[in-house]
């Protein structure tokens, strides 16, 4: 019996039921086999009228099977390309059918499930925010091709199409049909069948997909067109800026778009299929979809979190500190529907904090986003207050102040006793341990990191941070409060500066090294981002301030404790130069590095030049991104070698939602996984000859090689 359910009513309509094995509909091999035989039966059929795909699955259609694309190697290239054809040759035959095909959309319709939608006449939704439409393969390191970059390129045209396809966006129903890329949308469920039948009904010469008509024009015309001039000297020169060239995925999907434009259908098919070959069995693919789909889908199922504990759920949150991270905290919270206690020293302290709340919901109702009715239901949620009685009776506060060891310690102290009898005390902090920090509790079981990353209503990342003491009810509590708030929660064990700092930390002290060593400081940023970090390490180490760094080695002075990312004798040479000697505590303490201007522009501070270039210094620029990214990725392995690390997920998902590691890498993890363990041991060796034993190579990485393993 087909997965695919054939029925055919008195009209001479037949409905296609879509039921494979398992909970959603794939692009498989069982597809592939059930679609086979539909179209065969259905272009048999005696007096047929129409033909309606519907779903049985809550899910309309979910696409390819990434288990397999994920396995394609450039030796599979002529078998996975002609796979794709032949795929791709169904929904031609079904496009061509004499009558009319309908979509009726009761779910997402996401990559293959809205490429099998192009390739119908008639496209219907349930128009529910649990329904997406769109193309997200590029956020996977692939791009649309089952037809989907060629087809939406002719239905709505290169200019609308491509923020679509190469952005992966997801878009609900209403927002889909005024793109075009529906045709109407229905209110419930039960009216979606009988929509899609009233269509065929009533436009029975619905038949000829718009491309297969004589004399179609794909809407805005040609790339090559004049009054496209603009778009197709300028399309590409931005993706470049913003992908500087690391993903292949994006710039085929242009070019396919391009092409789409000028060719029939039938050619533009099939170079979207020779190029989707390629990048499917390309290093990016691999590392993205590792990653950004198996890695972060194995998070965000709860992997970290202790298994035998009931979920909970956070009622009362308690903010200690209105400042820049208190503030985003207090709104992400108040978001999720958490009441919010924002307290600081003052009272107008306090309300500056809620204020940024008001700020950012203006925002969503200026861009329809929110009602004025909604946003003062955030708003109101959000209780500014100097009072620590305000805090009674919290399940979670969080203490974000300054990092300071006792000053910390003074407010669990003082504060403490507010929680709620099986409340939780979390602290924001980025470096200092939390086994330390949890001394002045009396109840270090319920003591644990919550890291947040700024801005943090942007940031997707909360690193989560167990000491010594944390008990798994903490990390459930942390875990739990963290999905509340639609953040993604990576787990780690306890450490100075934990994973992400400490791991960030070596990219801030590599661009130092190398400007002490005489290289001009243009050159060490604009090669930072070369190898896809979002900013150079002087540029970052400006706002994320040098006078913070300076207050932190004192900090770590006091407690006894040393960085664990090298000696950091440079870095604190040049923290000293810059911030004591010089007044350059970085950008919102007047400058550090670069001076920055009322116009937005800035350039770098000219006494840098007198301070460290020499021109005579030659250092080739691949050393130079060796070196920039082996700092960091060595690190990352030192802890997951030393605990710190729970999962080779986390690491992942941690490095490039947490310290922008670049995505084509799929994380410090997946680069080494990518670039070859024996190929990695010998590069480190080569860096280490030349430049120092920060980049020896730790032995977890000849262990996991001689085992014939990745870091999986």
């Amino acid at each position: 019996m087909s997965v695919f359910k054939y029925e055919k009513d008195a009209d001479g309509i037949v409905v296609v039921t879509m039921d494979m094995t398992g909970p959603v509909n794939a692009m498989n091999a069982e597809y592939y086999q059930a679609m086979s035989e539909t179209v065969t039966k259905l272009e048999q059929e005696e007096g047929l009228k129409g033909v309606v795909f519907a779903s049985a699955k809550k899910v309309f259609f979910a696409g390819g099977d990434l288990n397999d694309l994920v396995k394609v190697d450039p030796d599979d290239v002529e078998a996975f390309f002609n796979g794709v054809e032949d795929t791709k040759a169904q929904l031609r035959r079904l496009e061509k059918l004499p009558v009319p095909v309908v979509a009726a959309i009761n779910g997402a319709a996401l990559g293959g499930g809205y490429e099998l939608s192009l390739a119908c006449n008639h496209r219907i939704a349930f128009n529910h925010k649990a329904v997406q439409i769109g193309l997200p393969e590029c956020s996977l390191g692939l791009f649309p091709g089952g037809g989907g970059v060629v087809r939406l390129t002719k239905l709505i045209g290169v200019e609308a199409a491509l923020p679509l396809i190469l952005e992966s966006k997801r878009l609900r129903p209403d927002a889909a049909l005024k793109l075009g890329m529906i045709d109407a949308t229905v209110d419930s469920l039960e009216e979606l069948l009988p929509a899609a039948k009233a269509y065929i009904n009533e436009n029975p010469e619905a038949a000829i997909q718009p491309w297969d008509q004589k004399g179609y024009r794909v809407p805005g015309g040609p790339i090559n067109s004049p009054k496209n001039a603009q778009l197709a000297v300028m399309a590409p020169t931005m993706l470049h800026q913003k992908s500087r060239g690391l993903m292949p995925q994006l710039t085929a999907a242009m070019d396919i778009a391009f092409q789409a434009s000028m060719l029939d259908l039938d050619t533009a098919l099939r170079i979207e299929g020779r190029n989707f070959a390629q990048i499917a069995a390309g290093p990016v693919a691999k590392n993205m979809i590792s990653t950004f789909f198996f890695g972060l889908n194995k998070i965000n199922g709860g992997a970290s979190r202790p298994k035998d504990i009931a979920p909970m759920k956070t009622r009362k949150v308690g903010i200690l500190g209105a400042g820049m991270m208190g503030q985003g905290i207090a709104y992400v919270s108040a978001m999720a529907g958490i009441e919010v206690v924002l307290k600081d020293i003052s009272q107008d302290a306090a309300e500056k904090g809620k204020a940024y709340s008001e700020v950012l919901l203006n925002k969503r109702i200026k861009r329809g986003k929110m009602t004025e009715d909604k946003a003062k239901q955030v708003l109101d949620l959000i209780l500014p207050t100097a009072s620590n009685e305000d805090l009674q009776g919290c399940d979670l506060i969080i203490e974000a102040v300054f990092e300071n060891i006792e000053l910390k310690h003074k407010i669990t102290k003082e504060l403490q006793g507010y929680l709620s009898d099986d409340g939780f005390w979390g602290s924001n902090t980025s470096t200092l341990p939390i086994t330390q920090l949890a001394e002045a509790s009396d109840k270090p079981g319920n003591f644990i990191g919550i890291h947040f990353f700024s801005p943090v209503d942007k940031m997707p990342l909360v690193e989560i941070i167990c000491g010594e003491q944390t008990s798994d009810e903490a990390l459930a509590k942390a875990f739990d409060y963290t999905q509340q708030i639609r953040k993604t929660p990576i787990v780690v064990n306890d450490s100075l500066g934990f994973f992400t700092s400490r791991t960030f930390g070596t990219y801030l002290d590599e661009g130092c090294q190398l400007l002490a060593e005489g290289i001009h400081p243009a050159r060490i940023d604009n090669l930072g981002k070369g190898i896809g970090m979002p900013v150079g390490p002087l540029q970052v180490f400006d706002e994320t301030s040098l006078e913070l760094s300076r207050k932190a080695q004192e900090t770590w002075a006091e407690m006894g404790v040393t960085d664990k990312w090298g000696d950091g004798t440079v870095l604190r040479q040049v923290v000293k130069d810059m911030v004591t000697d010089n007044g350059r505590g970085g950008r919102h303490h007047g400058g550090g590095f670069y001076e920055y201007h009322s116009d937005g522009s800035k350039n770098i501070w000219p006494g840098l030049f007198d301070l460290y270039y020499k021109a005579d210094v030659q250092i080739d620029d691949r050393d130079i991104q060796d070196r920039l990214m082996f700092r960091q990725v060595i690190e990352t392995v030192k802890c997951l070698e030393g605990n710190v690390l729970r999962s080779v997920a986390d690491g992942n998902i941690g490095s490039i939602f947490g310290i922008g590691a670049p995505a084509h890498t799929g994380g410090f993890l997946q680069f080494i996984n990518t670039y070859g363990l024996e190929a990695f041991e010998q590069r480190c060796a080569e860096l280490q000859t030349k430049f120092g034993d920060r980049f020896a190579c730790p032995d977890i990485v000849r262990q996991t090689s001689a085992a014939n393993k990745s870091f999986n």
